[in-house]
């Protein structure tokens, strides 16, 4: 996700006078620019920053949502709102079968060691902000059985 494309999108909910939409769009754009400038990156913001930002702003949005009592049902439906919002720009994981072709293809020495600990250190770096790591760990664990 190119940070250029939630701005515009942000304008276009200005536009549209979608307050809540502009207000998530806008949470998402300055938590990017924030990791960039932590990053050192402020100039030159990747896509691959982008989509590790959005994952990260989905994910406590969800925590939001599960941590939030059920008497509050004005802040519950503006949590989901964001949510559903954040989840839009979300890129697709990768599914279990994806997750354990990747792994037979390109780690099949380090697989056949059978040490889950060395697995993962190895595979993470690949799959990260590719896959959940719980899909991850699920597959390694499998494939060591």
């Amino acid at each position: 996700m190119q940070i250029e494309t939630l701005q515009k999108d942000m304008i276009a909910a200005m536009k549209a006078r979608e307050k809540n939409r502009k207000d998530a769009i806008s949470s998402l754009i300055s938590a990017v620019k924030k990791a960039a400038i932590d990053e050192g990156c402020r100039d030159d913001i990747r896509e691959e920053l982008v989509d590790r930002v959005i994952l990260k702003e989905l994910k406590t949005v969800k925590e939001q949502i599960d941590s939030c009592p059920a008497d509050r049902t004005d802040l519950l439906e503006e949590y989901k709102y964001r949510y559903d919002v954040i989840n839009e720009y979300a890129p697709q994981l990768l599914s279990a079968e994806e997750v354990e072709q990747i792994l037979k293809e390109k780690f099949s020495e380090v697989l056949a060691s059978g040490n889950k600990g060395q697995i993962m250190k190895t595979v993470m770096p690949e799959l990260k902000g590719k896959a959940d790591g719980k899909v991850i760990n699920q597959v390694v664990a499998k494939l060591c059985q």
